[in-house]
């Protein structure tokens, strides 16, 4: 999963930064709100971590602009403004949540993670397919009740398909939300981790949907249901 964190305090950016990537996320940073807006705006992010205070452009701007060009990304303002008609004005803007500060590290992340479930319509942080469980809390999986040891790329591709099950993902896709702005991307990379994963999971947990990209998809389910996902 790709995130944004928008955060103008540099030394708090960089704890963040850090617990977030440790969590498994891919972070893109910005320091202001300008260029905050330009990212969201152009790069296609699964979530918003978003300071209101914010240097050339406040928070609140940023997060309308971004809502009157209908970007739906989940957004979480982080703020040192607690003050509930503040919290009113972020939810008016188009906020999905709001956490002051200061706060708990493991707080940000748990309404992360459930920003993300919401959004893909997951109500627990644990993923059921079959036989593969992801614990989005624990970066853990399992299959068979057996722990599956993943690299971070491999979890990561297989936390972003889990988290749009039964829905064909794009290889562009895939890049656009695996790796940050200044990666060198290679599409032909994807194609080497889900040959990675399809040699340690369920071979038929993965499919390939020729010219379009992949599906994750439960293979105990009947065929026409796997028929309708890939359509």
């Amino acid at each position: 999963m790709r995130i944004l964190l928008v955060e103008d305090d540099r030394d708090l950016q960089r704890l963040l930064k850090r617990a977030l990537v440790d969590a498994g996320y891919v972070v893109d940073t910005a320091s202001d709100g300008e260029e905050g807006h330009f990212l969201g705006d152009t790069e296609p992010y699964d979530a918003v971590i978003l300071d209101l205070g914010l240097p050339k452009l406040d928070g609140v701007t940023v997060l309308e602009r971004w809502r009157k060009a209908g970007k739906t990304m989940p957004v979480l303002i982080l703020t040192a403004r607690d003050r509930w008609s503040d919290k009113v004005t972020g939810f008016d803007a188009g906020a999905d949540d709001y956490l002051a500060k200061p706060f708990y590290t493991e707080e940000l992340l748990a309404r992360l993670r459930a920003l993300l479930r919401r959004a893909a319509g997951i109500a627990k942080s644990e993923i059921e397919i079959g036989p593969l469980r992801i614990d989005t809390r624990a970066s853990r999986v399992t299959l068979n009740g057996s722990p599956v040891k993943l690299t971070s790329l491999e979890y990561r591709l297989l936390a972003y398909l889990a988290h749009h099950q039964g829905r064909v993902v794009s290889r562009g896709e895939l890049v656009e939300h695996l790796y940050d702005q200044d990666f060198d991307r290679d599409s032909n990379t994807i194609e080497v981790f889900v040959g990675r994963l399809r040699k340690k999971l369920d071979p038929n947990l993965i499919q390939t949907v020729r010219g379009l990209g992949y599906c994750l998809a439960n293979p105990d389910a009947p065929e026409e249901e796997k028929d309708r996902a890939k359509a």
